[in-house]
């Protein structure tokens, strides 16, 4: 009778061991806080960026200093107006403040690093090109002569 088994025998499953689940938690954890980005500016003004006709990725974003030029979100159109305004890192500037914004950008790269430096330039696509053209004479003047628009894809 021994061949069949005894019913009240029966056998039990063994428990999921728990040992490496924290260490696969701290592993997931340590990743993420190492590839994740935080955002370093504010966006101040708002930026609907034009259609694209040529694409070319940047090699390195690290590289490269933004200058935004748009109408104020909703929460600073009190203070500055619907006009379109020019943003620096976190704050609104004049034509003028670019010159020392691109020499604090360069003082900030190694001094190899620093021919490579791009000035991307974010503009709205409703934006006068008057602007758009002080900005790009006066980054002529403090040599930063590799200059990049950001646009969207065309779909």
């Amino acid at each position: 009778m021994s061949k069949f088994g005894n019913s009240n025998n029966k056998k039990d499953v063994p428990p999921i061991t728990s040992s490496s689940l924290s260490d696969i938690v701290f592993m997931l954890l340590f990743f993420f806080m190492v590839t994740t980005q935080m955002r370093d500016t504010e966006n101040k003004v708002k930026v609907t960026l034009p259609q694209a006709t040529e694409i070319v990725k940047l090699e390195r974003k690290d590289l490269s200093s933004y200058i935004n030029i748009g109408p104020p979100t909703r929460t600073y159109q009190a203070q500055y107006g619907t006009d379109a305004r020019i943003q620096l890192n976190d704050s609104f500037k004049t034509v003028d403040d670019i010159r020392d914004f691109i020499a604090a950008e360069r003082d900030a790269m190694s001094e190899g690093d620093r021919q490579f430096m791009t000035t991307v330039i974010k503009a709205d696509q409703d934006v006068r090109m008057g602007i758009v053209t002080d900005v790009k004479q006066e980054l002529r003047r403090c040599s930063a002569l590799k200059i990049m628009y950001q646009a969207r894809k065309a779909e």
